[in-house]
């Protein structure tokens, strides 16, 4: 149970009926308050620095991404260009961040995790300084490819090193603690850019992340070690080449879809280009013996559904975050401060939640929380389908609260569920892979609905035009009330008919904006309600004993995998890996929609 790895790995931590090994040996170190999250931590590592470094660099690369919409306009003046140029500060951040991840398992099995995490740190800390001191726009540009690459590393390889450090039965706690600093990053990012760009200059947004960026290097530095890694692999530079372009021109050409049509000439070259691409190096990963991100792992049965419900979810979860805020600023009139303070209690509730449903996940496994959570969140995304003009504020917050609260069941567990599946030396190429896939489903979802929004208005507001819905009784009260608002303003009924008509124009056209944002809700619902049905197959694999090997390695399982866990065989044809596979045959391996836990 206890042979070390060749490599230095660390030791099993737990006995074979489960409990922690209080006398594991020195790579299975707790530090103060690791024990009551099972940590496995290598020789000089101490839990609570660790959670502080890891945390820390996770806000602050996802906080960069949501403080930059508020100052957009203030950046437009300021550099004196237009919408469609200003809108590469975050296209470009995008595509980098969306090539950088399909090959960080390459990158963190080459260079190492406390390495790869300093110079993450770095990058995105040259970037904000470069942001910040930036007088015309493409020096602004080149800040923003800097920083993007940087924050396009951190969060794989954090999960990485969280999925390393914690047995299956902990990963939940732990996860839930990591989504803490995921979700309060976006919690606070609208309502400080707004305060921020409000009273001081956005300047200060990247000013204010040098000096913390530089904090967690040095912390870095000081408490991460090294996680044991089985060899640095061979550079596959058609494959990266491929990876590179299938996956920027993919996530440039939904972009390009979601501001401006589909039909675009941008838009089809970037989605055709992008998708032979991406064939291309799916093809070429599963054709070499050590690829740089192994696609064969969606053959692990509860790894593949959950990264397909997280890819629905975080389609519907785009709803809120890019629908609602056009709903309140554009159509409501909202400051961005107002939004963001409305956006502000939900965002938190997540954020406290997150280490609540982490260990509730540990307790009761996925399938549970998922179900409630989804039916909660299909619940409330359906009550958003029923916006008017004049829906009230507190009731826009109270269902945005019960919304996050379902939200905050969701994400981290049902991701822990598919990557408690994988083998130990597959958890880079796991949560690689996880990342990519809310990555293009983020950007599927945006384009989507944007889509989804900007027709059906249009829909809307020609039938509102439209010679025979002219003496609709909503049509003619809305034109009476504006000629009288003409005319009480001192215009002559002869002449306060053309203000009235414009004022009519205007009122028809919010409404019909509303109703275009009620129907790409309804999209929304229907996502959510799709991935509630496909949470029925759900189930805890911890049950099914394919994860650590409890005792001795078997004979034939790799060197160096004792302990840290053989590779567990997933239902239907096993991955053809490179060397043999270790561990015992699995149990109840299959989507099961009831009995629960294999």
């Amino acid at each position: 149970m206890d042979n070390p790895s060749e490599n230095g790995g660390t030791r099993d931590s737990r006995l074979p009926t489960g409990e922690p090994n209080t006398e594991a040996g020195a790579g299975a170190v707790s530090g103060p308050g690791g024990a009551g999250l099972g940590a496995r931590l290598p020789e000089g590592m101490r839990f609570g620095p660790l959670m502080a470094v890891l945390m820390l660099g996770v806000f602050l690369a996802i906080l960069n991404q949501t403080l930059l919409n508020v100052a957009i306009p203030h950046m437009m003046n300021e550099f004196n260009v237009s919408a469609d140029t200003i809108q590469w500060l975050m296209t470009a951040y995008m595509l980098v961040t969306g090539v950088l991840i399909p090959i960080s398992a390459f990158l963190m099995e080459t260079f190492g995790s406390k390495t790869l995490f300093v110079a993450a740190m770095a990058f995105f800390s040259v970037g904000s300084l470069i942001c910040g001191v930036a007088t015309d726009f493409p020096l602004m540009l080149i800040g923003r490819i800097v920083q993007a690459v940087g924050g396009g590393i951190l969060m794989p390889l954090v999960m990485n090193i969280f999925l390393a450090l914690f047995p299956p039965e902990a990963r939940g706690r732990a996860m839930g603690f990591l989504g803490l600093g995921m979700i309060f990053a976006p919690a606070v990012g609208p309502t400080l850019s707004g305060w921020v760009v409000e009273y001081y200059t956005w300047r200060l947004l990247f000013y204010g992340m040098i000096p913390l960026g530089i904090l967690v290097i040095l912390m870095g530095m000081v408490y991460l070690r090294d996680i044991p890694r089985k060899h640095r692999p061979p550079l596959d530079l058609y494959g990266m080449v491929m990876s590179i372009l299938g996956f920027g021109a993919l996530l440039y050409g939904f972009s390009e879809a979601g501001s401006g049509g589909w039909g675009q000439t941008q838009v089809i070259a970037g989605l055709v280009i992008g998708a032979i691409g991406v064939f291309l190096f799916v093809m070429r990963e599963l054709s070499v013996a050590e690829p740089m991100l192994d696609f064969r792992i969606f053959r692990y049965d509860m790894f593949a559904l959950s990264s397909l419900i997280n890819a629905i979810i975080t389609m519907a979860l785009f709803a809120g975050m890019f629908l609602l805020p056009i709903y309140l600023q554009n159509l409501r009139g909202f400051t961005p401060l107002q939004a963001g303070l409305l956006l502000l209690p939900g965002a938190l509730i997540m954020g406290v939640m997150s280490p609540v449903s982490g260990a509730l996940f540990d307790r009761i496994g996925p399938r549970p929380l998922a179900v409630v959570g989804l039916i909660i969140t299909a619940v409330t995304t359906f009550e958003f389908t029923k916006l008017t003009t004049l829906t009230s504020y507190n009731h826009i917050l109270a269902l945005y609260v019960i919304r996050s609260f379902g939200m905050s069941l969701l994400m981290m567990p049902i991701m822990t569920a598919g990557l408690n599946q994988l083998p130990m030396v597959k958890n880079s190429h796991g949560t690689a892979l996880s990342n990519t896939v809310r990555q293009v489903a983020g950007a599927i979802g945006t384009a989507f609905l944007t889509t989804m929004f900007t027709t059906r208005n249009d829909f809307h507001l020609r039938m509102y035009l439209d010679p025979i819905n002219r003496y609709d009784p909503f049509v003619q009260q809305s034109l009476q009330q504006m000629v009288g608002a003409a005319s009480s303003a001192g215009l002559p009924p002869a002449q306060a008919q053309g203000p009235g008509v414009a004022g009519l124009y205007g009122s028809l056209a919010q409404q019909a904006a509303v109703q275009g944002i009620d129907d790409a809700f309804w999209w929304a619902t229907g996502f959510t309600v799709l991935g509630l049905l496909f949470s029925f197959f759900l189930r805890d694999v911890r049950r099914d004993r394919k994860r650590d090997a409890r005792g001795p390695a078997p004979e034939g399982s790799r060197p160096g995998e004792a302990g840290l866990g053989t590779e567990p065989v997933p239902s239907g044809p096993a991955p053809s890996t490179p060397s043999g596979s270790g561990g015992p045959s699995p149990s109840g391996s299959g989507l099961q929609p009831e009995g629960g836990q294999a």
